[in-house]
């Protein structure tokens, strides 16, 4: 009998599918591997063991656990929170009564999880949900996926939804944490943030509720309030973090190894109910840097179908040059003018299909869409392209690549590559601010000492080859530290424990390659000559302060201990 929700959770969920469900994983052996999601490298040193149920980065951050540390340090919650989503994905039930699961957060997933509901049932029940609906369905949007996407009404009252959560027994200021509720500065009171929209709820990676977009009807003028209104940034959304839609998305993108951006929420609805499911919004915000995180671990291959203004500053273009720097590939979906994809997809899927099949690279859209707005043939034109299109390839981080963009670019302007070369050296890219600056670096791992990584190496030798533990006699545990000797008389009980499941993964990853035969006696003698040295030192230290102090009894006996080591020493 399983002795607690922690221990069923784990016996139900495969740590590798909890984790694939996050990022690309590649078989490695017995184990997978994958750029660790949790700092940046080009390298994968993450590693996740089946056969353990644990993961590990052997990289720069060095940290590691068991499933409910992923999805902690995934999904930046709490233990609690964590118990919750794996409950749910492996379908244990958790005592609601337990006040240990009610963090202060879980709170605020209740009141988003109640306010979803709220709006679902008033789309439906209510005379401003119908305008809405009949709406939605005028959109092409079908009951499926209006079910599919929780899709709700916020009620035109000052406090419909507060007088709900009130009623649930929430307190004001946690429905105003979770950003449902705003406090008037002039009465006091508090009213509902969304009032006569459609509301589309926004999705974690674990498909909760955590934040709202609002959209008002085409009956209300645009100008009294407001088109869109979002959720501000709570402890539990922030829009930087998040795009719309990826919770259904990843694994099709995954599928697919392509990722179809788009701006709107109904972009992402249309394109999904037509079949296209490798399809996320940037919900109106530019690319960030968290975003462009969180997709690598699904693919490196990006397509954009909306606005691109290259030849400015916009916030757009700084999305697409921050993803080309980051080395994803990006092909541009060039939309027909003042439409957008969900009008394509409601009007002709095959349109919108051939458009994204016939999506242009990067380099043929920038030097297309410049080439239309200067004239190659004339000093001027030639100044205004280079200006657009050197930023551009001064940012493209692989070589080869950018050789290519310098060579066309000569080609374009009739010069010499030196020449563009030489200006290219001349651009500054101070204003672009790079994902590895915004993104906290972890903090670099403290340095092994030569007897910490001997110590360690001795251990994963027994671990592979246990016979080799009769070489370590009673008397030469003292050599050891405390947490190596826990570790080798675990070996000797035959026990397992968190340190040997990851020096076991370790030297699967680390160590492929081992000849015992030698290796762990020769590890030993220099383990213990090692400890000898320090001693002498120690013995040094101690003669020359006994000499000062003119303590010559002391000196005496302290040198017969310093020959009885270095005898030792010329033994080991």
């Amino acid at each position: 009998m399983l002795s607690s929700p922690i221990d069923e959770i784990k016996n139900k969920l495969d740590i590798v599918e909890v984790v694939r469900g996050y990022i690309k994983l590649q078989k490695a052996g017995a184990n997978y591997r994958a750029v660790c999601p949790f700092h940046n490298e080009k390298k994968p040193s993450f590693f996740v063991s089946p056969v353990r149920q644990i993961w590990h980065c052997f990289g720069a951050c060095g940290d590691g656990g068991d499933i409910f540390k992923f999805v902690m340090k995934i999904e930046g919650v709490e233990f609690g929170d964590a118990l919750r989503i794996l409950a749910q994905k492996a379908g244990v039930e958790l005592k609601k009564q337990d006040p240990k699961l009610r963090t202060g957060k879980q709170r605020l997933y209740e009141i988003s999880e109640l306010a979803c509901c709220f709006f679902e049932k008033q789309l439906e029940q209510s005379s401003g949900g119908k305008e809405s609906k009949d709406y939605l369905l005028s959109r092409e949007i079908k009951q499926e996926s209006i079910n599919k996407w929780r899709l709700g009404y916020a009620p035109d009252t000052w406090q419909g939804l507060s007088d709900f959560l009130f009623s649930k027994g929430y307190k004001k200021e946690e429905i105003e944490k979770a950003g449902l509720i705003l406090k008037s500065e002039k009465t006091g009171r508090y009213y509902d943030r969304f009032r006569g929209r459609i509301m589309f709820p926004i999705f974690n990676f674990s498909s909760q509720p955590i934040g709202f977009g609002g959209r008002v009807l085409e009956s209300r003028k645009y100008d009294e309030v407001a088109k869109y209104m979002n959720s501000p940034n709570t402890s539990l959304y922030d829009k930087s973090r998040i795009l719309y839609g990826l919770n259904k998305a990843g694994i099709e993108i995954r599928k697919k190894d392509t990722c179809v951006l788009v701006e709107g929420y109904l972009d992402v609805i249309m394109a999904n109910q037509a079949g296209f499911e490798n399809v996320v919004a940037t919900s109106g915000t530019a690319l960030t840097p968290y975003q462009l995180k969180i997709l690598k671990r699904y693919s490196d291959n990006l397509l954009t179908a909306f606005d691109m203004d290259i030849a400015g500053d916009s916030a757009t273009k700084r999305g697409i040059d921050l993803a080309q720097s980051q080395g994803f590939s990006i092909k541009i979906v060039t939309m027909p003018e003042g439409k957008d994809p969900a009008d394509i997809v409601s009007e002709d899927v095959n349109e919108w299909q051939s458009l994204v099949e016939q999506a242009k690279s990067i380099h043929d859209f920038y030097f297309e869409n410049t080439l239309s707005k200067f004239d190659k043939n004339i000093i001027e034109g030639k100044k205004g392209i280079s200006k657009v299109l050197l930023p551009i390839i001064k940012r493209i981080p692989n070589r080869i690549e950018q050789s290519i963009w310098i060579r066309d670019l000569a080609r374009t302007l009739e010069v010499r590559e030196e020449d563009v070369l030489e200006e290219l050296g001349k651009i500054r890219l101070d204003h672009l601010v790079e994902a590895e600056n915004v993104i906290q670096k972890p903090k670099p791992l403290a340095q092994k000492t030569r007897k910490e990584l001997l110590e360690e190496r001795l251990a994963i030798l027994a671990i592979r080859f246990p016979e080799k533990l009769n070489l370590v006699k009673e008397e030469d545990f003292q050599l050891f530290s405390l947490q190596t000797k826990e570790i080798l008389n675990c070996l000797k009980e035959n026990k397992q424990t968190d340190q040997i499941d990851y020096l076991s993964l370790k030297a699967e990853v680390e160590f492929v390659d081992i000849n015992p035969e030698n290796e762990f006696e020769e590890c030993f003698q220099e383990l213990k000559a090692l400890v000898v040295k320090d001693r002498l030192n120690g013995i040094s230290k101690e003669i020359k302060k006994a000499e000062e102090e003119k303590n010559f009894e002391k000196v005496q006996e302290l040198v017969q201990q310093f020959n009885q080591g270095a005898k030792l020493l010329e033994q080991s």
